[in-house]
Formats: C-alpha cells, sequence, structure tokens
C-alpha cells in the first residue's frame, strides 16, 4: 500500500478484535459488511489515513476477532462497537459503514448519539427486507464456508461487484477471505453472522422511520448504480427518514464501490468528513 500502518489486538468489551490503523487526525472508523473483515478496505487506507486517525476494525465474530457463540443482532454489534471505541480512548468518532457496517453504525448512532461526529452509510443494501435478497445472502455466504473454495469464495465476492469490475476481485483477496473461512469454528460464527438475515429476527432491526429518525449525526449516504441487494429508491427511502441526510450515487459499482471506485469513495469521505472539523 506504500504507507505506514499497523496491526494489532486489542480488548474490546472482553472480546479479542483485530484492528489496522494509519493516520493521523480525526478518528474515522471502517465497518464492513456480512462475512467481511478489514481487507475490504485496504484500497483507501493511503488516501484516507492521510486525513484521519483511521481504524478498521473486523467486527465480533469476523475476520480474526473473536467469535463467542451467540447470534450476533444489531445490538450484540453495537456494543463490540462501543467496546471497542472504549479500548482506543475513543469519546466519538466519524464512523463509516458498507452493508451490514452501515446498518451497524446508524444502529449505534441511533442508540448512542453522543458518541459519533459525522456517519457515512455505503450501500446499506435491502432497506425494505427483500425476502430473495436475504435468502441469496444467507444461501451464498453460508456455501463458501461450507463449501470453503477458491470457487465458493471468489463467486461470493464476484455476486458484490458491477459486471466491470469484477475483473477488480483478486486472487490476494479471495486467498486471504479463503483463509478467515477456514478456520476452526468458522461454520458456527457464520451461523450466528447470518441470523440478521432470518425474517423473524430481521424484523426486530429493520430498518424503519422510528429509529433512524433518531439520528443526529450529519449523514451522508453512499449508492451505487449496480448494487445487487438494492435499488436506488431504497436509498431515497432511507434519505427521508434520516433527518438531514444527504445521498450521493457512485457509477459503475456495485455493492463495493470502496474497492471498486475508490477514488469516488475517498473523495466523498473527505469532502463530507472534513467540513465538520
Amino acid at each position: 500500500m506504500d504507507v505506514a500502518f499497523s496491526q494489532r489486538f486489542v480488548d474490546a468489551g472482553g472480546i479479542r478484535t483485530r484492528i489496522v490503523e494509519a493516520g493521523d487526525g480525526p478518528p474515522l472508523v471502517l465497518l464492513h459488511g456480512t462475512g467481511g473483515h478489514a481487507e475490504a478496505y485496504l484500497r483507501n487506507v493511503r488516501a484516507l489515513s492521510a486525513h484521519f486517525r483511521l481504524v478498521i476494525c473486523d467486527m465480533v465474530g469476523h475476520g480474526f476477532t473473536g467469535k463467542p457463540d451467540r447470534p450476533y443482532t444489531l445490538d450484540v454489534y453495537a456494543e463490540h462497537l462501543a467496546g471497542l471505541l472504549d479500548a482506543l480512548g475513543l469519546e466519538r468518532a466519524h464512523l463509516s459503514g458498507e452493508s451490514l457496517g452501515g446498518w451497524v453504525a446508524a444502529w449505534f448512532a441511533a442508540q448512542r448519539p453522543e458518541r459519533v461526529d459525522r456517519l457515512v452509510l455505503t450501500t446499506p443494501g435491502n432497506v425494505t427486507s427483500k425476502p430473495e435478497t436475504m435468502r441469496r445472502v444467507y444461501e451464498s455466504t453460508l456455501r463458501a464456508v461450507t463449501e470453503a473454495s477458491v470457487e465458493t469464495v471468489r463467486s461470493r465476492l464476484e455476486w458484490l461487484f458491477a459486471p466491470a469490475t469484477k475483473h477488480l476481485v483478486s486472487d490476494e483477496l479471495v486467498a486471504v477471505r479463503l483463509a478467515i473461512y477456514t478456520q476452526p469454528g468458522a461454520e458456527a460464527a457464520m451461523r450466528n453472522v447470518l441470523v440478521l438475515q432470518e425474517p423473524e429476527v430481521r424484523a426486530r432491526y429493520g430498518w424503519n422511520a422510528e429509529w433512524t429518525g433518531r439520528i443526529r449525526a450529519p449523514t451522508l449516504i453512499i449508492w451505487t448504480s449496480d448494487d445487487p441487494t438494492g435499488t436506488y429508491d431504497e436509498g431515497e427511502l432511507l434519505a427521508r427518514w434520516i433527518p438531514g441526510s444527504r445521498l450521493v450515487n457512485i457509477d459503475g459499482a456495485g455493492h463495493w464501490p470502496q474497492w471498486e471506485r475508490p477514488e469516488d469513495f475517498d473523495r466523498l469521505h473527505r469532502e463530507f468528513l472534513l467540513a465538520s472539523c
């Protein structure tokens, strides 16, 4: 990456948590999606660490972070995030989350507004809880673990990308995810991760005007032209629910604009987050 960074483990509320850190300045915490890990943001480290104290974590149950045997609901993720901020000595931070990470960041901002400066939600995905999308996420993600191979992991990743960007799914990215998905206990952890794709669980945490209306942090919503999990009108719905939020679109990207269109993703973060400093 041609940039100085460090990787370490911290105790976040009793959970051994992997983080990648780089840069100095206002703290910015990046949160990945379902089944993801810190490497999802490696194409953004150089640009963002020039302006922020960048913290990228593996969320609870993900990556190389601890995996307690319990269903990972939004409350569990939020508690882990609070523990991470405490471990890093951060009273407040900017939060930016992609997919599940955006859902977690928004929930956290609604429940703990005093700890969030500005909020970026990138392709938070399936805002309207479409059953077919939930089923696709559940089946393809679990298969990548229960039948872990280069082929199943690559297929899961390529589904996230726009047709024109699938070539950006690198061998290195596949290898890292395959290493994660073949750890002891990976299947049990993934089943706990995927509870949010179960209708009865999701109903308790699904996006709606009531809880999103409690978000007070200035919010930027980033959608894309080719997101396989949700259409732009779902982004417009979310923008109506979150007070004072702004919606922008990145053309030529699917569910991972931070990897597919890093220049656009980084520029939007700089322009939006630095306006508050």
